[in-house]
């Protein structure tokens, strides 16, 4: 019974990921009595289960006595794994089970289970059954890709996002509150204009300390780049709201 959820950011369970894909990898079975179960984001596992029932059924159908068990089990073996889970997690549920020969030979086969949680989403609902278990979603994952930050910002609003390879995982948006120019002259005025550049830099210093409580959480990232309309972005990168950190990183 071996199960594996996984955060990039952490090196120890990055290496046993690979070790465990690298083992599973390695696995075969007789026929297609391996059963790879991938479960998207946030579905309910009862749905899922529910469809394994069906598949149960199905299976006894099979000709062979000894294929039509050791698929029977395997199923049964995965939907016992499901019954720990409500729904599937914000990245999804793999479940790998089937019928591994121990020695080589008929009869000696054992049937194992693995649970992976993704650490990222994979939003894909597949059951496949086969001699290996089916791997590439989950190999796909380990491909590296270059992370960069982004923020945009003018004076009414902001975002924040991180980005690795062509996906946005990270997302934060906001508001400033702090009313448009006052275009009337005279002291009232003036006093507006001061209050309202107070405002804005309280403003900037609250988005930088989101963007700096995201970006940090991503030591590999190449880059950030800030962006918006007008000379706001110029204003926001030369006073180094940002941690003095990403100064060499900004583009």
């Amino acid at each position: 019974m071996k199960s594996l959820k996984l955060d990039r950011r952490d090196s120890v369970a990055l290496y046993r990921f690979k070790k465990l894909i690298k083992e599973l990898e390695s696995k075969e079975g007789r026929g297609t009595e391996l059963i790879s179960l991938y479960i998207p984001p946030n579905k309910p596992v009862s749905d899922v289960i529910s469809y394994l029932r069906q598949e149960y059924s199905t299976a006894a159908n099979i000709k062979s006595k000894s294929t039509r068990k050791n698929v029977q089990d395997a199923i049964e073996s995965a939907i016992q794994r499901l019954k720990l889970f409500d729904r599937a997690g914000p990245t999804g549920l793999v479940i790998f089970s089937g019928a591994i020969p121990q020695n080589g030979g008929a009869g000696s086969e054992k049937i194992e289970v693995y649970h992976v949680i993704p650490p990222e989403p994979i939003n894909l609902l597949l059951y496949r059954c086969d001699s290996r278990f089916y791997l590439e979603p989950l190999k796909e994952l380990l491909k590296e890709r270059d992370v960069y930050g982004v923020l945009v910002i003018d004076n009414e609003e902001a975002a924040v996002a991180v980005i690795r390879g062509r996906k946005v995982v990270e997302l934060k948006t906001f508001t400033s509150g702090v009313p448009g120019k006052h275009h009337a002259g005279g002291q009232s005025a003036r006093r507006f204009e001061r209050l309202r550049e107070m405002n804005l830099n309280e403003y900037y210093k609250r988005v930088a300390a989101h963007a700096n409580e995201i970006f940090l959480k991503y030591p590999e990232m190449k880059g950030i780049i800030i962006a918006g309309p007008g000379p706001t972005k110029e204003q926001f990168a030369e006073k180094d709201y940002l941690h003095y950190t990403f100064k060499d990183k900004i583009h």
